[in-house]
């Protein structure tokens, strides 16, 4: 049963990735709901869904192909950042995380929360186009993200897209394809060091793995149909659900 329940979560994240993202808002808890400590979750969600990011690189290599100094630029920053993040986490004890888990939840909840209309601002407006900051800082607020990404990482997306917009990059496709780059970049680094320190619980991670692939293949055809907002608000409250029952359970 706590495999069905697992591959479930997995399928279900899978979809939501591919619709409006958050898959990892369901995983999470759900490895936690069943009993996996909380590094070793945080560890093999990260795992399990990385291979939806890997896919959506492939599929968006061809807005990858400009500017690619910055591009080199962010993933070193973003390599360095993962790192770092997975260190602080392999070096948080287990009852500090615990202690971290609400409030984590909170924030990446809220974070995704605010996507879409996030997504509407950065299409549909000038607000940032006459912000440019130098690359040194945008590499700065990278590293920042990066760091947060390696050590738990749920809402690190939205918070890359506002910086990539900043560095100039106004096209939505093309701040898809960083963003997607980047998080490849970021979990990568941080699942090796997770797999240096065996934090990783690998049947569940593969279990997991193949049904977030075929939830994120799904998920094309099922995103025609289905209203974006809807996915949303149901990420939304399934994070606001668990957040709460984590702070109850604190």
């Amino acid at each position: 049963m706590e495999i069905l329940f697992l591959c479930t979560a997995a399928l279900l994240a899978g979809v939501m990735n591919g619709v409006a993202g958050g898959g990892g808002l369901i995983v999470f808890p759900a490895l936690l709901l069943v009993g996996v400590e909380p590094i070793h979750a945080n560890a093999t969600s990260t795992a399990a869904l990385w291979f939806g990011t890997v896919a959506s690189s492939i599929a968006y290599r061809r807005e990858l192909s400009t500017k690619r100094q910055e591009l080199f630029l962010l993933s070193s920053t973003s390599v360095v950042g993962g790192i770092l993040g997975s260190y602080l986490l392999l070096h948080t004890s287990s009852k500090n995380f615990t202690a971290l888990i609400p409030y984590l939840m909170l924030v990446a909840t809220l974070l995704f929360a605010v996507n879409r209309p996030v997504m509407k601002w950065l299409k549909g407006s000038s607000n940032l186009k006459s912000i440019r900051l130098p690359i040194i800082v945008i590499m700065l607020l990278q590293l920042v993200i990066a760091t947060y990404g390696g050590y738990f990482g749920g809402g690190a997306g939205i918070l890359m897209l506002a910086v990539l917009n900043i560095m100039g990059i106004e096209n939505i496709h093309k701040m898809n394809a960083f963003k997607s780059w980047l998080a490849t970049c970021i979990n990568a680094v941080a699942i090796a060091y997770f797999i240096f320190a065996d934090k990783i619980v690998w049947f569940e991670a593969i279990l997991m793995a193949i049904a977030a692939v075929i939830g994120g293949y799904a998920s094309a055809d099922i995103a025609r149909k289905l209203p974006p907002s809807l996915v949303q608000y149901f990420i939304t409250g399934v994070g606001l659900s668990m957040t709460v029952y984590f702070f109850m359970n604190k």
